[in-house]
């Protein structure tokens, strides 16, 4: 594994990268559900290596995706949250959230403007969540020169052509025309592929990053019938989620198909990976405490498969932990080049040639996200920074200044504080995160909310 990056400069490969949205640690077959089926995406598995400590940066969509576009941790960026920080009752926040950035400011350096100017042409289709073209901020503006679909928008307008919202105010850009009945986790591969074959003589960096399987749950008729006749599994039983990912499945087989057809495996990278962990009330995390937008295992833990012909033996499994600032700087020195700013992540292959070599993961989410109505809970978080060292992790809660500190190998599901009785470790963690928020001037929320009710 030590020579990859040298040897990936002497022929720049293609990068076939495939984002799910809201794919839970545990909806995969290789991953363990007894309830999805998803033979491609486990065949991919087999072929490449499959990371069990994979992370989010974030816990939600747009920060994990502005992580992932500017290998930069939130604070950096100041793309905290999904919605405006100040969502929900005003009366049960006890402090008042930071300002929160709902755009990647286009004067950061991207990842695609990063591998352009090492001569890859790059293009966007589905999911962006960033900003949008015409405000100077969508895909054409950050780097790639085509885009399908990419716009603010977090949540798609809909499943099926015509993709507009029911009142057609809004309809996903460049899908236009279609046929009824059209699914759009069908039509983007679609478009992902035509982009392939346009431009498979020249390096490319394909961002292919489906809204599949966010809500709301919608998937072919035919799909949903089978697994509404299928036993239950022990932890998933959701019929419409499971034909959601069984349409995922078969369209990460059918990119695998078409790189194959092209001429173009040898010579291509392509990656899996899930922008959050899975939301709880459509699917179950377990082992993995909670779900989408907690600070637990549950919300940032995620799938992630890496294939790459020559390079990564096929079935192995690495349990080195990376994150999805990594991909910037791994994607850049594989393309021959070097970030041209400081970034927080690391080469994700420099990480598996050196198996002994540790460095800390880190949180930053100075805002509150509302819990789904059923959970009996105000806020799925509310503002909090953790760290991963080693096999430890701890939260730091700023509501009331306390932490939290589990041992995952030991206690995978966060079960256990063990902040009381490890003192030592907690002070260790304790003080890399105050050094790291201090570091990186993380915008911290510190003033008491005049409106919380538990001030009175």
């Amino acid at each position: 594994m030590h020579s990859i990056a040298l040897q990936a400069k002497v022929s720049q490969p293609n990068i076939v990268f495939i984002m799910a949205d809201d794919l839970g640690w545990t909806d995969l077959g290789v991953t363990g559900s007894d309830f999805y089926e998803t033979p491609n995406i486990d065949r991919l598995a087999s072929q490449g290596m499959l990371f069990t400590n994979a992370y989010a940066a974030a816990a939600n969509s747009a920060p994990s995706r502005a992580c992932f576009m500017t290998g930069m941790y939130t604070p950096r960026h100041g793309v905290f949250t999904v919605n405006p920080p100040d969502r929900g009752d005003k009366t049960k926040r006890k402090l008042i959230p930071i300002p929160n950035n709902e755009d990647v400011c286009a004067d950061f350096v991207t990842m695609a403007e990063a591998l352009q100017s090492n001569g890859y042409q790059c293009g966007h289709v589905g999911k962006w969540h960033l900003g949008d073209d015409k405000d100077g901020t969508g895909p054409l503006s950050q780097g790639f020169v085509f885009n399908i679909a990419g716009e603010r928008a977090g949540t798609p307008y809909a499943y099926f052509y015509p993709y507009c919202n029911p009142k057609k105010k809004k309809c996903h850009l460049g899908l236009d025309e279609g046929t009824p009945g059209e699914y759009l986790t069908d039509r983007l591969t679609s478009e992902a592929i035509g982009f392939m074959n346009e431009h498979k003589e020249q390096p490319f960096f394909l961002y292919l990053a489906h809204h599949a399987v966010h809500t709301p749950l919608r998937a072919p008729q035919q799909m949903i019938e089978k697994y509404e006749k299928k036993a239950k599994g022990r932890y998933h039983s959701n019929p419409v989620y499971a034909a959601m990912i069984e349409s995922l499945d078969q369209n990460v087989g059918r990119v695998c198909r078409a790189v194959d057809s092209l001429g173009i495996a040898d010579n291509t990278i392509i990656v899996f990976y899930s922008d959050n962990g899975g939301s709880e009330p459509v699917t179950d995390n377990f082992p993995l405490r909670e779900g989408k937008g907690s600070p637990y295992e549950g919300g940032t833990r995620v799938p992630l498969i890496i294939k790459w012909p020559r390079k990564i033996e096929p079935g192995t499994i690495s349990d080195v932990p990376v994150s999805g600032v990594d991909f910037y700087p791994t994607f850049v020195e594989i393309a021959g080049g070097k970030p041209v700013a400081e970034l927080d992540g690391d080469d994700i292959f420099s990480l598996l040639g050196r198996q002994a070599y540790e460095r800390d993961l880190f949180w930053h989410f100075p805002a509150y996200l509302e819990s789904y109505k059923k959970s009996g809970k105000d806020w799925r978080a509310t503002p909090y920074s953790s760290i991963r060292s080693g096999d430890w992790k701890l939260i730091y809660y700023y509501e009331d200044k306390s932490v939290e500190l589990f041992n995952l190998k030991d206690d995978l599901s966060e079960t256990h504080d063990l902040s009381r009785s490890q003192s030592v470790k907690r002070k260790e963690l304790y003080g890399k995160l105050m050094d790291w928020i201090k570091h990186t001037k993380a915008p911290v929320p510190m003033e008491l909310n005049p409106y919380y009710l538990g001030n009175k």
